[in-house]
């Protein structure tokens, strides 16, 4: 099989033909990307639920490699964790981190959010900074309703969950979904400009 991929994301025209080898091998660098942005913590005292650069690096890894290979570099990401690698937030590792830590719905969700940001960039959503920020939200908005969920029954309580879990983040994921969301069309018009030399 010759091409295991289209080129329609980012990463699929800068490495096509993405044949199998090539697929897996950019599987496994982002999940190693994710697991790299699960390291910038930042514990906030009044939450479970820390601050860090893995939603950024979840939603720009669906939107770079698309949903197929994305949510597969999140499966492979939340595998290594589970087998006990430092691979999640502050190097925590284990299957009880993934399966009973109250960040586990935010974790669960990941694959979810890399398949619907890389749905939508695979339909061109990330050539233009407005559609690319709305597929970023789309994304972000699956990681807070999985984190949401989880945290609503660790608490017994879905206001609390919101009040913990959801409140404290919507700023910074603002943030982040504009800088992937700038990233994005600026990396398609770089790649247009060399096309054209």
């Amino acid at each position: 099989m010759s091409s295991y991929a289209k080129a329609e994301t980012l990463v699929g025209a800068v490495v096509a033909p993405l044949d199998w080898v090539r697929s897996a091998a950019l599987v496994v660098a982002f999940s190693l990307f994710v697991a790299l942005a699960a390291q910038v913590v930042v514990p906030l005292p009044w939450t479970p639920v820390p601050l860090t650069a893995q939603t950024f690096a979840v939603l720009l890894t669906g939107a770079l490699l698309g949903s197929r290979l994305g949510a597969l570099a999140l499966i492979a990401y939340l595998a290594e964790g589970a087998v006990g690698l430092p691979f999640f937030s502050g190097g925590a590792g284990g299957a009880h981190f993934l399966f009973f830590s109250a960040t586990a719905g935010y974790l669960f969700a990941f694959p979810a959010a890399a398949f619907v940001t890389g749905h939508l960039a695979g339909r061109g959503w990330d050539r233009r900074l407005l559609t690319a920020a709305a597929a970023m939200l789309l994304g972000s908005l699956v990681i807070l309703a999985g984190g949401w969920a989880w945290l609503a029954l660790f608490l017994r309580s879905g206001v609390e969950a919101f009040r913990l879990g959801v409140a404290p983040f919507l700023v910074g994921d603002l943030l982040k979904i504009a800088l992937a969301a700038a990233a994005l069309p600026a990396g398609w018009a770089l790649l247009r400009r060399k096309a054209s030399r």
